[in-house]
């Protein structure tokens, strides 16, 4: 199909870099003092805390004051967690450094509570910036030299809007979703270059390589960006063996720069499938070796040859992959008890697939879903119709891989909205030129407001629950998701000032609440709903079903010394109601064993004292 001839235009251009960065900074630099100052004026003064609401918030604060403590940077263990010995927890210290960072900066001129929290405060709009940042130049360059601008600041508006709508943006946010949400647009945006130029690349690789090193969540979309390098010097040879070179030595070296700065000496051999380690190490460093090795192939090399040696080494990948990590072809949480998938993971928002959301919040699908498809039908048109055809493929290739994962888990769809921002960015810049061009049309000034409100998230995620719920209930935290701790009336000053009365033990209480005890009191807690700690998840749900009189052996087992009962918490209301002769429902009809003694809280959380023996 023939193209128009501003699209041939666009598609031929290729905008001076200099004159990019000159007009971009400028820009970006406004949109984030702007959207920054906006959410910190909305969300601060209605702010209990400083920290955020997620338990992974509270749980990174947690182990940034143990590291401040003395603990190794190596050292990841979190002893106050889980059973004898703690648990070792899968987050990188590269997002406790900055964070740590901005902590000691602070503390100079404040408290250190107060500096914490004016550090969580700013950490994640400090984020906003760069994201911002990256939304701008990946609008630039799908805009080349004649939209290039128009493209820029209609990106800039939708990514300040994901921005404001996300809470992984918001003050208190330390969960290092965010900072992965950063570099997954900033990857997009440097392989957007058409130019394939040598150090966007390198920056590209040394991207990917951070976002391996962060979480092993972003590891499908990292697969991918790979194959869109690969593919890109299969298509193009030596026009893009530069570029194929620079991401690929990048990424080899930063991955193994990162291990070695991340990773203790005693687990270099260790295979885990949820963070950097061995596994993921091995494949990332040999596959940015191989495509570095790949475009020092001779120039003039044919295609059908590029390709052959492309699979080649894609064969070669799978079988280390076979060989180093089979465990890790498959869902990290495959292994996770029956038990803990039936009370916890099925009531994580974040990890449920499309058809558990169906079910629990069906007014949210369309938010989480319909946007990232919208932008791949987009972008399968522009690329059948020839318009920015490889720019417009990669995007189609890494919104479809998102778009994938978030079948599986919902999570994947943040991921799938931001990078639909760029194509939908110059979706909106045409309609928008045609809507100018005819102002006296209904038909084209109408579709061009709708299809602009339909390429936001919030606006779907609005309109479902106004659907389903009424206007009242009608926030711009509809789309938020994540770990979030319990908000029933537990876990209230009182009850953490009478657990910090307490000698210091080990407090069985409902998951939710193992993050806030670890922060505001010096005990243990058995559990805390991060899949690491299975074994202590699983034994304070056998102490809540266990009949009274079968209770103290496991309370004795697992060391604990005070159990902290709150009978509106949602998972103990699901232990009550499965064994309805249990310790929680015993608790709940007010029928105390003798072996607890009942703590006087002044909150809501029923305090009891495991008495050394039964007095019976």
């Amino acid at each position: 199909m023939n193209t128009t001839t501003d699209e041939m235009s666009r598609q031929d251009a290729a905008p001076a870099e200099s004159s990019t960065l000159s007009r971009l900074f400028p820009a970006a630099a406004l949109y984030w003092l702007v959207t920054a100052a906006v959410i910190a004026l909305i969300s601060l003064p209605k702010a209990k805390d400083l920290i955020g609401p997620d338990n992974d918030d509270v749980m990174r604060l947690v182990e940034i004051r143990d590291w401040f403590g003395g603990q190794s940077w190596f050292d990841l263990i979190q002893y106050r967690l889980g059973l004898s010995g703690g648990t070792l927890m899968h987050w990188s210290r590269f997002i406790d450094a900055p964070i740590g960072g901005l902590i000691k900066l602070f503390s100079f001129l404040m408290p250190m509570e107060m500096a914490e929290g004016v550090a969580a405060s700013v950490w994640p709009l400090l984020l906003v910036g760069p994201l911002l940042l990256a939304f701008g130049l990946a609008g630039r360059r799908m805009g080349g030299d004649i939209d290039g601008p128009r493209v820029m600041h209609i990106a800039l508006g939708l990514g300040a809007l994901f921005a404001f709508t996300c809470m992984k943006f918001r003050p208190g946010a330390l969960d290092h979703h965010n900072v992965q949400l950063v570099l997954a647009i900033g990857i997009a945006a440097l392989l957007a270059d058409r130019r394939g130029s040598a150090l966007g690349h390198a920056a590209a690789g040394i991207a990917t390589a951070l976002a391996i090193a962060i979480g092993a969540e972003t590891v499908p979309l990292v697969a991918v960006v790979c194959l869109c390098v690969g593919a890109r010097w299969v298509w193009q040879g030596a026009a893009f063996a530069a570029g194929a070179r620079a991401f690929g030595v990048s990424l080899a070296l930063a991955v193994t720069a990162a291990f070695f700065a991340t990773v203790p000496p005693s687990a270099y051999a260790a295979v885990t499938c949820d963070s950097l380690s061995l596994g993921f190490y091995s494949l990332s460093a040999l596959g940015g070796a191989g495509v570095f090795a790949l475009a020092c192939l001779p120039a003039r090399i044919a295609i059908v040859a590029r390709l052959a040696a492309s699979v080649t080494l894609g064969a070669m990948l799978g079988a280390v992959a076979l060989f180093i990590a089979p465990q890790c072809l498959g869902s990290p949480l495959a292994n996770l008890d029956p038990l803990l998938v039936e009370l916890w993971l099925n009531s994580v928002t974040e990890a449920q697939s499309i058809a558990g959301q169906m079910r629990q919040f069906p007014e949210t699908v369309a938010g989480f879903y319909l946007v990232g498809l919208f932008a791949a039908l987009v972008c399968i048109i522009r690329v059948w119709r020839g318009d920015q055809r490889s720019l417009h493929l990669m995007f189609l290739v890494l919104i479809a891989a998102s778009w994938g994962v978030s079948l599986v888990q919902v999570r994947g769809s943040l991921f799938a909205n931001l990078l639909s921002i760029p194509p939908l960015a110059l979706l909106i810049a045409d309609l928008q030129k045609k809507a100018r061009e005819n102002p006296n049309s209904v038909l084209i000034n109408l579709g061009f407001v709708v299809v602009t409100l339909a390429c936001v998230p919030a606006v779907w995620g609005l309109g479902g629950v106004i659907w389903r719920q009424g206007l009242a209930n009608a926030s711009t935290d509809v789309l938020s998701m994540g770990n979030v701790q319990a908000t029933d009336d537990c876990g209230t000053v009182e009850d953490m000032a009478a657990l910090r009365s307490l000698p210091p033990g080990t407090i069985a209480a409902p998951s939710n609440r193992g993050a806030g005890i670890l922060r505001f009191t010096e005990h243990r807690v058995l559990s805390a709903p991060y899949h690491r700690n299975q074994g202590g998840m699983l034994a304070e749900l056998h102490i809540g079903m266990a009949k009274p009189e079968e209770a103290l052996k496991l309370l004795k087992q697992a060391g604990v010394t005070v159990v902290a009962f709150c009978k509106n918490d949602p998972q103990t209301e699901n232990l009550i109601q499965m064994q309805s002769d249990g310790l929680y429902a015993s608790l709940a009809r007010g029928r105390v064993p003798t072996y607890l003694s009942p703590v006087q809280s002044g909150g809501k959380s029923q305090l009891f004292l495991v008495n050394e023996a039964d007095p019976k």
